[in-house]
């Protein structure tokens, strides 16, 4: 026997379970590029220290890049030095930064002349024909190893010289 009301009683409880159904579904299902948006997608390339003319220290240069999301670039770390900074150079004008953004889909480039990796305080003075082994260190993306050629003082990547 049926009690009055009932049925929309039943039917109001079948339709809540089967919006919550239906929404922890959505939550579970899994869109692979939804997840590759937000993760940087990094490639370190053209790194290289020109060699140093000073026994104390050195710079470093690279590209990074980009075809994920955003990431930051927040230090470097290297057997070679025991001070190793960041710096962006505009108007001729050094100065030390704490980090740097890689923008999604994009580029960060350390050259000569502009953002650049400073080696202070060298454990030694590394020759032209040596690989220098640094770690560049992201928010997102971890520990990224790099092994950084000892290219001649004058060295110009445009060029090869």
């Amino acid at each position: 026997m049926s009690r009055p009301g009932a049925p929309s009683r039943r039917l109001a409880g079948c339709a809540a379970l089967t919006a919550t159904v239906l929404a922890l579904a959505g939550c579970g299902s899994h869109d692979s590029s939804a997840d590759n948006a937000g993760k940087p997608e990094l490639k370190i390339t053209g790194a290289y220290m020109p060699a140093p003319v000073m026994d104390t220290m050195a710079a470093g240069f690279f590209t990074v890049t980009n075809s994920g999301g955003a990431d930051t670039l927040t230090s470097v770390t290297s057997d070679l030095a025991s001070d190793i900074t960041l710096h962006s150079t505009k108007g001729g004008a050094m100065e030390e930064q704490k980090s740097f953004a890689v923008p999604a889909d994009g580029s960060l480039d350390f050259a000569s002349g502009g953002n650049h990796v400073m080696f202070e305080k060298l454990t030694h003075k590394p020759l032209e024909g040596e690989k220098v082994s640094v770690t560049l260190h992201f928010t997102k993306a971890g520990a990224v190893k790099v092994s950084m050629p000892v290219k001649s003082a004058t060295y110009n990547p445009k060029t090869g010289h």
